[in-house]
């Protein structure tokens, strides 16, 4: 069973339905008794990550999550700002995220850009894969996915990174630590592309795990 986590932020019904036209075993929940019981995990999120952040902790799932995903190490998913929760920080707020990559949220740097770099960032770019993984494999040469944010994430280690994007500049798309994995976009919203990826987050065997969390 795949749990979306319903913590008040999220486009929720956007992926049930795509869940849901996948043929996959899935559920919305805020009940943490059901996340101790996921075989996979999807943390979605819109909005400002301090105000994310206090509401994963008010609805008392962070124990929930934690055991399954660092205990079990159940695949997990954070998508856009679930991504970004994923970090240890973000230049956004002043909330800690959760820590379980080596990472960091960051803004998008208008001095790093080449030309005028329009923040936030909205619309459909191109996702280049730096490494090979599960979650971006497809049949398509160019990708694309549909995005919408101000703050990008920014690896310690550029091992993490399994795919890129540009923006002013190329930033991290999507990140991958062991069982722990986060896009920057929402596939949700990227049709064929973001179906194929959360069938190939679906695909994933919960049982087979060859890396540990950062």
């Amino acid at each position: 069973m795949i749990v979306v986590v319903d913590y008040g932020v999220g486009n929720l019904a956007s992926i049930s339905n795509m869940l849901r036209r996948l043929g996959a075993e899935a559920s919305i929940s805020s009940d943490a008794a059901a996340i101790e019981t996921a075989d996979k995990i999807i943390l979605p999120g819109v909005g400002a990550f301090d105000h994310a952040m206090r509401k994963l902790r008010e609805g008392a799932l962070l124990p929930a999550l934690e055991e399954r995903v660092l205990g079990h190490r159940v695949p997990l998913l954070g998508l856009c700002l679930g991504a970004q929760l994923l970090t240890k920080w973000s230049e956004e707020g002043r909330e800690p995220g959760l820590g379980w990559v080596d990472a960091v949220t960051v803004r998008f740097d208008p001095s790093r850009a080449t030309g005028k770099l329009a923040i936030p960032h909205m619309g459909w770019s191109d996702v280049k894969a730096t490494r090979p993984h599960v979650l971006l494999e497809t049949e398509e040469s160019e990708p694309r996915f549909y995005f919408a944010h101000s703050y990008h994430l920014q690896c310690t280690d550029p091992s993490l990174v399994i795919g890129t994007a540009h923006h002013g500049y190329e930033f991290a798309a999507a990140i991958a630590s062991g069982n722990v994995m986060g896009v920057q976009f929402h596939p949700e919203k990227s049709h064929v592309f973001g179906m194929r990826l959360l069938q190939n987050f679906c695909s994933l065997d919960p049982n087979v795990q060859v890396a540990h969390v950062a």
